[in-house]
């Protein structure tokens, strides 16, 4: 892999998106990768501080105890609904986010060099009837290391964008031709 985008002296905050799976145990994840001492470091602090009712952000773990690097704030962007929902957003979706994340320092998409100046803000999506834990954990590991790698790249393109603007389509809409 190239060199991160950010990389230089002075770190640039990158903005990655992911998606994967389908149904409901599909995964949406978005990333605001950035420095301490930055804006990123206010928006993380602040949110942590500041939940509200249904959208509790949590630092994510690889295992109690073990936060994975660089500290990662899993922020819902679905509201908690009912024990086996929790069960799903708390248990293999932060999972996936938290290996998604060392998967990406460990390919070099985050600067291991970097890794303890930078802060990291995930919203992820958890559908409310998500039932299969192990593809919530695949999908949200894959999704997760997806939004970092674009980050790190800068994608997508601007090419890539003005091709797409023809026919947008997502897992909610596609446009009749």
């Amino acid at each position: 892999m190239t060199a991160p985008r950010g990389s230089g002296p002075e770190f640039l905050t990158q903005f990655g998106e992911g998606f994967a799976g389908d149904g409901a145990n599909a995964a949406h994840v978005n990333t605001v990768l950035g420095a301490k001492g930055g804006p990123v470091e206010i928006a993380w602090a602040t949110s942590l501080a500041t939940p509200t009712q249904g959208h509790a952000r949590f630092v994510a773990v690889l295992r109690p105890n073990l936060p994975v690097k660089p500290p990662t704030l899993f922020v819902p962007k679905a509201d908690v609904r009912g024990e086996s929902h929790a069960r799903m957003t708390w248990g293999p979706a932060q999972a996936g986010l938290a290996v998604g994340v060392a998967d990406a320092l460990a390919e070099g998409a985050i600067d291991p060099a970097r890794v303890d100046d930078l802060l990291l803000l995930a919203a992820v999506w958890v559908d409310w009837e998500a039932g299969d834990a192990e593809r919530v954990y695949a999908n949200n590991r894959a999704a997760t290391l997806a939004a970092l790698r674009a980050g790190a790249t800068g994608e997508p393109t601007v090419a890539a964008v003005l091709e797409a603007r023809g026919r947008p389509t997502n897992p909610f809409f596609s446009p009749r031709a």
